[in-house]
């Protein structure tokens, strides 16, 4: 059973690694800013289909299974250290505080695209919640996600002149990082900003509302664990049919955001069926386990997200070492059809890397080093509270 458990989790973990990397395609050719607004570069008819399909089908519903999991394994982690009697808090501050360190030092020397960060402080505000009962968990989380859904988030007025700045900035970072050397490029993302970051309403308001804005999944997670869901696959499937149900409803929802023009329904469209869809592939990807969880693909699958980390970091290498002028500086060149068969050829081989790296190793060496901080020990293993023994003690 425990076997069973971990191979779903780690296989639920290879295939958000995989959306995610299709999805952040968009970034590495398009730029953080300009893959919405695509019209700067020309795309045919083709790739126009495919970079809808991304944008329907992957974008914004591979992270969410991401922060689910980790929500999920957070918890497992605490009743793994508890039933070692040792401070879970303690353990899990130094976790989240390295995720951060990694994180930084992601975004600063390889990619500005980064979500290590942002884990860690969110790791920061679960802590008040590791300690909650299911029920409380779960009401949490809905109602946090039926206030954000429902919010007017609105549109930004994009006057003529944020527009000509937009542009402008665009423009210069197309060249660079199609052209620059990796000094210009890492001067460019850590120095020069985007106009949208001049509106200093909007954020705060983008600072304040992201936690709560992705709570909902990590509490989820969270209660997932607790409930012991996913250690029974076969026992579960009824379950996972229900959540199945909701695929076809998410990517209705996500492609109306996508029809409509761009305005405060569109992106609770989006937000709401990016969010469902998640759950939809969660579901159809648990059915699946049950009927083929030893064909070669699931195994693919586990083996990535055993290396979740290790991996997370290497798409950002290989990609930026393609697409940045220090690399093969084909950014914004290659089109969108080639960057989607470019991206399943990466993940192929980082399955092939995983399978044959595991056979040798049991953890990936950020995986480690992560371990290492966390329990504080050189070896990676938890270190236990010594017991006193009390024979000799005088009694009172």
């Amino acid at each position: 059973m425990k076997m069973e458990r971990v191979r779903l989790i780690d296989g639920l973990r290879g295939l958000s690694l995989f959306g995610i990397l299709l999805a952040n395609m968009l970034i590495f050719q398009y730029g953080m800013w300009g893959k919405d607004e695509i019209s700067y570069f020309s795309l045919s008819n083709l790739d126009t289909g495919a970079y809808k399909f991304i944008k329907i089908v992957v974008e914004g519903s591979f992270m969410p299974i991401f922060t689910f999991l980790f929500g999920y394994s957070l918890i497992k982690l605490v009743e793994s250290l508890r039933k070692k009697e040792v401070r879970a808090r303690w353990h899990l501050v130094r976790r989240f505080l390295l995720l951060i360190v990694l994180g930084i030092l992601h975004s600063t020397y390889i990619w500005e695209g980064d979500i290590l960060f942002f884990y860690g402080l969110m790791g920061f505000f679960l802590l008040f919640f590791i300690n909650r009962k299911v029920k409380t968990l779960i009401i949490w989380g809905a109602i946090l996600f039926l206030l954000t859904s429902s919010m007017n988030y609105g549109v930004l007025e994009e006057t003529k002149e944020l527009e000509e700045k937009l542009s402008t900035y665009i423009t210069k970072t197309n060249n660079i990082y199609a052209n620059g050397t990796y000094s210009e490029i890492s001067y460019h993302r850590n120095n020069e900003m985007p106009p949208l970051f001049e509106e200093e309403f909007l954020m705060i308001f983008v600072i304040i509302l992201a936690p709560f804005v992705t709570a909902p999944l990590f509490l989820f997670g969270m209660a997932a664990a607790k409930a012991n869901l996913f250690t029974r696959p076969r026992k579960e499937q009824k379950w996972y049919k229900v959540g199945a149900v909701l695929l076809p409803i998410g990517l209705a929802l996500k492609s109306a955001s996508i029809l409509l023009q761009e305005n405060a329904w569109s992106a609770m469209l989006l937000n709401v069926g990016a969010q469902l869809l998640s759950v939809g592939y969660i579901s159809l990807f648990a059915l699946l386990f049950v009927a083929f969880s030893n064909s070669n693909v699931f195994l693919a699958f586990e083996s990535v997200g055993k290396l979740s980390l290790t991996n997370y970091i290497m798409q950002s290498i290989i990609c930026t070492s393609i697409f940045y002028g220090y690399g093969l500086g084909l950014f914004g060149k290659l089109g969108m059809l080639n960057s989607i068969i470019l991206g399943l050829g990466v993940f192929v081989i980082q399955c092939v890397c995983s399978f044959l790296y595991l056979k040798k190793f049991r953890r990936g060496p950020l995986e480690l080093l992560l371990r290492i901080g966390t329990n504080f020990s050189l070896n990676g293993s938890v270190r236990t509270r010594k017991k006193v023994k009390l024979e000799n003690t005088p009694s009172s």
